[in-house]
């Protein structure tokens, strides 16, 4: 955990120190991310927009690995019959070939990644209403996202689900 979050943890722990008699009415509440990022429909959603958005780019990447697979297997054939120059001139290709492949993977994933994260967002931004409507609806004082440890009776995830996945739909 990084000193910032540990900082405002033990920030809230002293304002429900504070409290102290009035502990009892101070309801907090625990909200699992990786559940809403891997169980709801929203992100099940932009899961599949992904894929369907990228299946033709890594389709290509593979055909070009494959590509380069058989150059390489060629070229350990050949090599033995090929002369200085041929040899040269091979390796060369498959240099690159291996130069392109690379970057076309790497630009691959950039933009991937780039779309991912974008996708992610949106999932979070809706999640973080979803936490909100909860919360002011079941007055907890305080919605907590990173724990350690959390009694099943503060986790309001599969309600915060719920609200994503009936929005989805």
């Amino acid at each position: 955990m990084n000193t910032s979050k540990l900082r405002w943890l033990l920030s809230a722990l002293l304002v429900v120190g504070s409290i102290g008699v009035n502990a009892q009415d101070f309801k907090v509440g625990v909200v699992n991310i990786q559940r809403i990022t891997n169980e709801s429909l929203p992100a099940k959603t932009a899961q599949s927009k992904l894929e369907q958005e990228f299946a033709k780019r890594q389709k290509e990447l593979v055909e070009l690995q494959g590509a380069f697979k058989a150059f390489g297997e060629k070229f350990e054939r050949d090599a033995p019959t090929l002369s200085e120059s041929q040899r040269a001139a091979r390796q060369k290709e498959g240099a690159e070939l291996s130069r392109d492949l690379q970057r076309r993977n790497r630009e691959y994933q950039e933009d991937l990644n780039g779309r991912r994260n974008e996708e992610l967002q949106q999932v979070l931004d809706r999640a973080t209403k979803a936490v909100k409507q909860v919360a002011d609806s079941e007055k907890y004082d305080i919605v907590i996202q990173e724990v350690v440890y959390v009694n099943s009776k503060h986790d309001i995830t599969d309600k915060v689900l719920k609200i994503l996945n009936a929005g989805s739909k």
